[in-house]
């Protein structure tokens, strides 16, 4: 379960209400045209599971319990959800199956993922929606020339690919009998993680991923039911701050929230930054910290430097492990011994509500999210929320939420520079 707090007011004028309506009924429109289809995954994607079962009996590798290692080939929207929902679950899991990822093209992190790797052990999953991501590509090549990949023989058994329908690497599937997974055509990448590029991976690995999509359709139900005026008022107040307060913070109290966070920095950072209708540049620069650690650092610049900033602060209400500080007195830093027999739960999250004070107490706009425990269910609810939360705080500053110009501009250069030398 998630439950929100907020420390800034906000009492809707009737602007402020006409403001949210249109934005609510703009993304449903979205939704019931069919323009904009992530909407709609925690229900369609429920067929994806069902395929998967099948593809796990007829795939003579899995079905031989020989994989042991689901390997990800693919950058930014084909990695950062699936790495970010994992991050939260591996500690947590019983599952043989581990997750690696190659997203960069760093030769150092290439060559140290594929020491860790064994041929006999691995599925290797190529995920590109437009199929000719360059990075993914690349390193796929890689992959083949260092396992010495055979796909024209049993070797094809152990690859997958997910992209669109149609796509150049839809295209190489096809001609290497090679099993595919296809993107919806109007689900762009950033927010993908819960049609196939997510998943397919997670639900091998062996997640609940039925319970992640009806986590984040009940989350998705409550607000078109008109249940979650919350969102519509964050939305809101970002939009109607967005030139004063033009930074947003995530503040994440638990290390394993650490690529969620990297997650809704593409997502808000992507989706966002634009030009606008009118012609002006528009957009929140998203930065994301993990409490404690940032409180040592960056809290610093948050509380005496610009006021330009919101905070939102995630904390974990039960992390399901009870480690207590030793009853142990230490000469000389006996002033710490108050906290003998606290748990590390209780620790981490007072830490996260003095920060959140302080912030309050400097005039700095915070909101919270607490999620009950990691599971599933919380997780699916989270992804829907800031994928929402992006689409509501678009649609209000009128832009397109779902392009991304300047990605490709830069993508344009390299391929040319490359092309030339």
């Amino acid at each position: 379960m998630l439950s929100f707090s907020r420390d800034f007011s906000f009492d809707a004028t009737a602007t402020q209400q006409r403001i949210m309506d249109d934005a609510l009924l703009a993304i449903k429109e979205e939704n019931e045209s069919g323009r904009i289809g992530y909407y709609t995954l925690p229900e369609t994607s429920l067929a994806l599971i069902d395929e998967l079962e099948e593809y796990r009996k007829t795939n003579a590798l899995i079905a031989g319990g020989k994989i042991k290692d689901i390997v990800i080939i693919g950058i930014g929207g084909s990695s950062l959800g699936v790495k970010a929902i994992d991050s939260l679950l591996a500690s947590k899991s019983e599952s043989a199956v581990t997750l690696h990822l190659f997203e960069n093209s760093d030769p150092v992190n290439i060559s140290q993922t594929l020491s860790k790797l064994e041929k006999e052990s691995s599925l290797f999953i190529v995920i590109s929606k437009s199929g000719g991501t360059i990075e993914t590509t690349s390193i796929f090549k890689t992959i083949i020339a260092h396992f010495d990949l055979d796909l024209d023989a049993a070797d094809k058994e152990r690859v997958l690919v997910i992209t669109d329908a149609g796509s150049s690497l839809s295209k190489f599937a096809d001609s290497y009998s090679i099993k595919q997974f296809n993107i919806p055509d109007n689900v762009g990448g950033r927010f993908s993680v819960l049609s196939a590029v997510g998943i397919v991976p997670l639900t091998l690995v062996g997640y609940d991923t039925k319970a992640l999509l009806s986590g984040a359709g009940e989350f998705l139900d409550r607000l078109f039911s008109g249940e979650e005026k919350h969102l519509l008022e964050k939305a809101c107040y970002y939009y109607e701050n967005a030139k004063t307060l033009s930074i947003n913070i995530l503040f994440s109290y638990d290390n394993d929230l650490e690529n969620l966070t990297k997650w809704y920095v593409q997502l808000w950072g992507e989706s966002l930054g634009k030009i606008d209708s009118r012609g002006s540049s528009v957009g929140m620069t998203p930065i994301g910290l993990i409490g404690a650690v940032d409180q040592h650092s960056f809290l610093q610049l948050v509380i005496e430097g610009p006021k330009d900033k919101t905070v939102t602060f995630i904390t974990i209400d039960d992390f399901e492990n009870d480690l207590s500080i030793p009853d142990v007195s230490l000469r000389h830093i006996e002033k710490t011994d108050f906290i003998n027999g606290k748990t590390f739960n209780e620790l981490i999250n007072a830490q996260c509500a003095a920060t959140r004070q302080s912030l309050r107490d400097n005039a700095v706009p915070t909101d919270g999210i607490r999620l009950s425990r990691i599971n599933e269910e919380n997780i699916g609810a989270m992804i829907i929320y800031y994928e929402l939360l992006t689409s509501l705080t678009g649609s209000m500053l009128k832009i397109n939420t779902y392009d991304q110009p300047g990605v490709e501009l830069g993508k344009q250069i390299l391929y040319k520079n490359l092309e030339t030398n």
